[in-house]
């Protein structure tokens, strides 16, 4: 049975991984209102979620837009990729992408001025983040540093003002991001190379990409751990924290340099999971006092 339209579109930006950086949002709207004088508005909530939405939804197409070609050659996506597979025109892509992105700046207007003023400089990291691999290995940083402007920019959304509470957790988000991407980045190695694009594994191999990733790890549980002591973290809250570090330790279980079986249940299922988690206690913590 033929998809609609909805699903394919939904299938297009993998709205379900949204569950990997929209935890770390609400983490940033509940650190600031932890750290404020500002109280808890439903409304301003889901305007937050929405912006996570429409930015994400922006930046997914576009990349399945900007890869459409790339995307065709590669055995791993030609045949469940709806572009290249036809169930998605790149007009209907790049629209897709202009709407997403008019409603995300749309909404931050009724946010507040800094995050209206703000908005195209997010969009400009979370849509360049497409063209990086065709010039830089670190493009798996980029994508690091545009999902790390949630926590920030939920923290922004309540208090308008710049907080190092949230940059903590821009900073973990950043090379938890990177890290795990790097081991999904893993699959198309060889591809890669043939095709001259860049990327960490294609520079430095699968083993030391390995290593680098559980380095960059390393350092999201350092930055978490330093954020825990600053904001005088309770006991729910440290939980959390070592719950989100175990999992980081097991997805580092499940990939070899040689079998990669395993890399969409390190990617998806465990770094979902973990975010999930990490959030649900981080929160819970400023509440269970």
């Amino acid at each position: 049975m033929k998809n609609s339209p909805i699903k394919n579109f939904l299938s297009l930006v993998k709205f379900s991984h949204t569950l990997f950086a929209l935890p770390f949002a609400l983490v940033g709207y509940f650190l600031a209102l932890e750290f404020s004088v500002y109280q808890f508005d439903w409304t301003l909530l889901v305007k937050v979620i929405l912006c996570m939405v429409f930015a994400r939804s922006a930046a997914m197409a576009f990349n399945r837009y900007i890869d459409r070609d790339i995307d065709a050659e590669n055995e791993r996506t030609a045949a469940v990729r709806e572009i290249p597979r036809g169930v998605i025109s790149p007009k209907a892509a790049l629209i897709f992408v202009f709407v997403n992105s008019a409603l995300f700046i749309v909404t931050t207007y009724f946010i507040n001025t800094v995050c209206f003023y703000l908005s195209p400089i997010a969009l400009m990291v979370i849509l360049g983040y497409s063209l990086t691999k065709r010039f830089t290995a670190l493009c798996h940083l980029i994508l690091g540093l545009g999902l790390s402007l949630a926590p920030i920019g939920a923290y922004l959304a309540v208090t308008a003002e710049f907080s190092w509470i949230a940059v903590y957790y821009s900073i973990a988000v950043l090379f938890w991001v990177a890290g795990f991407d790097m081991i999904y980045a893993l699959q198309d190695e060889e591809f890669d190379r043939s095709m001259k694009l860049h990327s960490i594994p294609a520079a430095i191999g699968p083993k030391n990409s390995l290593r680098l990733s559980e380095l960059f790890h390393l350092i999201t549980a350092i930055v978490l751990v330093v954020a825990a002591f600053k904001t005088e973290a309770n006991l729910f809250y440290w939980l959390g924290t070592a719950l989100f570090i175990v999992l980081l330790i097991y997805q580092h279980t499940l990939v070899k340099s040689n079998d990669l079986s395993k890399v969409n249940l390190a990617f998806f299922t465990t770094n979902g999971i973990a975010s999930l988690i990490f959030s649900i206690f981080v929160i819970g913590s400023f509440y269970l006092r």
